[in-house]
């Protein structure tokens, strides 16, 4: 009797299964949600039994320049995602066109995770460099080579290190293809989070 081959959505289930990829997403979820939910708490504290944030966000917005803005997030989310996205987003409520200013960030946001994966090819072609970072990322690199564009997809979407993901997937020299595809869900953090943050300052 021949034996009946199982659809292939089930054998991914099993591997990711097997793997630890549902755990390690559901640690990597439990662990952002405390900070998340603080971020927003705050924000709707703050907004309302302290200052008026959209004051201060006004502020910023007549001191400094939209370039100068717009470059420290880039330079951010290239490396290692060092400031919160979230206060970024903030800003752009108070801005002339949110909307547009939001998707300006969306955009930079996936630029800086497509300049982090050129960064991580660049090191995997320098053997001194790449043997001490890939010491330093050994979990996330093992983590990439196992579970490749679903963690990239994860990163983009989930409140975890998109950068140190895309750093990653340079340094293996994950598909450009697959790649630029499964971050372009970057884009759908930027729309949550936009619609959760402008409502905490409403």
């Amino acid at each position: 009797m021949a034996k009946v081959k199982k659809p292939k959505y089930k054998l991914l289930h099993q591997y990711y299964k097997y793997t630890g990829f549902y755990s390690f997403i559901w640690e990597g979820i439990r662990k952002a949600i405390i900070p998340t939910a603080l971020i927003v708490g705050v924000l709707f504290y703050v907004n309302y039994k302290v200052i008026n944030l959209n004051e201060g966000l006004i502020y910023i917005t007549k001191n400094f320049s939209d370039f100068f803005i717009f470059s420290v997030f880039l330079a951010s989310e290239t490396i290692l995602g060092l400031i919160p996205p979230d206060i970024f987003i903030a800003w752009t409520k108070n801005t002339d066109s949110p909307l547009l200013y939001l998707a300006i960030l969306a955009f930079l946001s996936y630029l800086g995770g497509v300049l982090a994966y050129f960064i991580g090819m660049g090191i995997a072609a320098i053997p001194s460099v790449n043997k001490y970072l890939y010491g330093k990322m050994t979990k996330h690199i093992i983590n990439m080579q196992k579970w490749g564009g679903f963690l990239i997809a994860v990163g983009a979407l989930l409140p975890l290190p998109f950068a140190i993901a895309c750093l990653a997937a340079g340094m293996i020299n994950f598909s450009r293809k697959h790649f630029f595809l499964f971050a372009l869900l970057r884009f759908g953090r930027f729309i949550i989070y936009g619609f959760v943050i402008y409502s905490a300052l409403s």
